[in-house]
């Protein structure tokens, strides 16, 4: 008996929208992947009644040949009827990232490892840091390490040379993991939205050298790390993720140090996650995560 032929994998697509909320946006969606051949795989909007914001992630699959350029191009006019802020993707397509870190490598060397085996749905293009420390392990993986210092002096030329980096390697997510630097308004403006950073949770009570010592002093019990976008406001971004580890009396300044470093991994790697899926919206302040 002859075996038959596969049936060819049809393509995946990745739709994404925020927009004033009003009745019907998602008939309006749906109708229109069924007029062009497509096919919802999946499907997820939440309306915010304090903002009146209306989000929308669908999966969907196109069985015909298409490009995404013909989907943008066809779905414009809907985006436009609904003052949508839109984009459509293929699912398949790994997302562009730069990673930036200090002296801390514990959330690099995460990213790094989770990308290689594709638990992380990205292509690192590059690594830049201000410090030399991790050249070596970098380069372990193949990737391009960028050595920028950073000082008072050239700061402006430093992030100057990173925004050349982004546009260069056509980079749509700019991770710092524990990159201990403050950026400029300039440059947190021009990558609205593109950048995550990672940071305990403890601040703004723990401010300074040695937050985990600080906590200790105070006898904490819960350990805490939150990934957020940047913004000009220190720390103080649309928040993604939060992860939490509870610890007892008998805990020491070092302990909490490495139970903190795994937990700066554990949210920072979800954020990086999302965000490449294209499951994160903004929404004012705060974010809408699909999951």
């Amino acid at each position: 008996m002859t075996a038959q032929p596969a049936a060819p994998v049809a393509d995946q697509y990745v739709l994404t929208l925020s927009c004033p909320d009003k009745k019907g946006i998602v008939h309006a969606v749906s109708s229109y992947l069924f007029m062009t051949g497509c096919n919802i795989e999946d499907s997820q909007q939440f309306g915010d009644h304090d903002t009146r914001l209306f989000f929308m992630r669908v999966h969907f699959s196109a069985e015909a040949p298409v490009t995404v350029e013909k989907l943008r191009a066809s779905f414009a006019a809907i985006g436009d009827s609904f003052h949508m802020d839109w984009q459509i993707h293929r699912a398949d397509e790994k997302m562009r990232i730069v990673l930036m870190v200090s002296k801390f490598g514990h959330c690099l060397n995460d990213l790094l490892f989770r990308a290689r085996t594709g638990a992380l749905p990205v292509e690192i293009a590059a690594v830049v840091s201000n410090h030399t420390d991790f050249a070596e392990l970098v380069s372990s993986y193949n990737i391009p390490f960028h050595h920028i210092p950073v000082t008072k002096e050239n700061k402006a030329e430093a992030e100057a040379r990173v925004l050349d980096l982004v546009r260069e390697e056509n980079v749509e997510l700019v991770v710092l993991a524990r990159y201990m630097q403050v950026l400029s308004d300039d440059l947190c403006k021009q990558l609205s939205g593109r950048i995550i950073n990672i940071h305990h949770s403890f601040l703004p009570s723990f401010k300074g050298a040695k937050p985990y010592h600080q906590a200790h002093a105070r006898g904490v019990k819960l350990i805490g790390a939150t990934a957020h976008y940047v913004t000009a406001d220190l720390d103080e971004g649309p928040i993604i993720e939060q992860e939490v580890e509870r610890v007892g009396h008998e805990v020491t300044p070092q302990q909490l140090v490495a139970i903190g470093r795994d937990v700066e991994c554990q949210a920072l790697a979800r954020a990086v996650k999302w965000h490449s899926e294209r499951r994160v919206l903004l929404n004012g302040r705060r974010t809408v995560v699909f999951g």
